[in-house]
């Protein structure tokens, strides 16, 4: 193993893993800001430290343990978790989408980058707000087991636990987990959007830019669920939404929207020309689960996040 105490040789190195570890810190945290910097401290620290590895443990490895352990030490000075079990997503206040433009960077070590998509599973809104309920260790224990395919013997060198400790909590974890299944998910998610699921996004579209409420609402199922983290409240059918949908778009102002791709999911982000503006502003990014040709969750999020989409604030 070549040292890395050479910064040229320690940057190119670390080079290939920084997104799959943002990623890693994503999952982790739920928040693609916080991901960011917690990857920031762990490169620093594996920088401070660089001159300690000495090639006896892979680089991959040493980089995933100290990123883990940033997550780790977050998690418990953030002291925050949702209730027992998950009503809307909108209690996970700190919940933010990842661009799918990003995850197409994230690779296998043994691969080449932008060949290997993140698994739709692994990474869809239900999937990371179920896992904020999991204590720290077996949060991590349920990630680089299920997620990353580590063994038990690589979980437990990582997390300095024993074997028969990593596969008791993944035990605890995957229970947690099976009980908060996405609500109305009937089996596993298609590996990325379906023609039919991006047809309902163009259709959404149109009738959100024309404001029609009527149109929108008939491709809601009746027990839809939409969250706006971080604000505390959501709705859970569509009888509690649609009454006041049309109205309240048309007074908003004009729309423009455009399809993006988040979290392996089809999503919108949404513009706005408020009355008496001149530009459409960014405004909103909504993330859509679609089950049985209707609309089964929308998460809407603030405009914070469109640069990391690679959109433009106005338009």
């Amino acid at each position: 193993m070549q040292t890395v105490a050479d910064d040229t040789i320690f940057a190119r190195l670390v080079e290939p893993h920084r997104r799959e570890l943002h990623v890693h810190a994503y999952r982790m945290l739920g928040s693609f800001e916080e991901a960011e910097d917690a990857v920031q401290e762990a490169l620093l620290r594996a920088w401070r430290s660089r001159e300690s590895f000495d090639g006896s443990a892979a680089f991959r490895a040493w980089l995933y343990k100290i990123t883990t352990n940033v997550c780790l030490d977050a998690i418990r000075r953030s002291n925050r978790r949702p209730t027992r079990s998950l009503e809307s997503l909108g209690e996970v206040s700190w919940l933010q989408p990842y661009p799918d433009r990003l995850l197409d960077e994230v690779a296998p070590a043994d691969t080449e980058p932008h060949t290997v998509a993140v698994a739709r599973e692994t990474i869809e809104l239900a999937f990371l707000a179920a896992i904020q309920l999991l204590p720290p260790r077996q949060r991590a224990v349920l990630i680089l087991r299920d997620v990353l395919d580590w063994s038990a013997r690589e979980t437990a060198e990582l997390l300095d636990m024993s074997p028969a400790a990593v596969n008791s909590a993944l035990q605890r974890a995957r229970a947690t987990m099976q009980a908060n299944r996405p609500h109305g998910r009937t089996g596993r998610p298609p590996a990325s959007p379906t023609p039919e699921e991006l047809d309902l996004v163009r259709r959404t579209i149109a009738a959100h830019e024309k404001a029609d409420g009527t149109a929108l609402a008939e491709m809601l199922r009746d027990d839809v669920r939409i969250a706006m983290p971080p604000l505390p409240f959501w709705f859970t059918s569509k009888a509690a939404f649609v009454p006041d949908l049309e109205r309240n778009l048309k007074e908003a102002g004009d729309w423009r929207l455009v399809p993006v791709g988040a979290n392996r999911q089809p999503a919108v982000a949404s513009y706005l020309r408020a009355p008496g503006d001149t530009e459409f502003r960014g405004f909103k990014i909504d993330v859509i689960r679609v089950e049985d040709g209707l609309v089964a969750e929308i998460t809407t999020f603030g405009a914070s996040l469109f640069r990391a989409f690679g959109l433009p604030a106005t338009i």
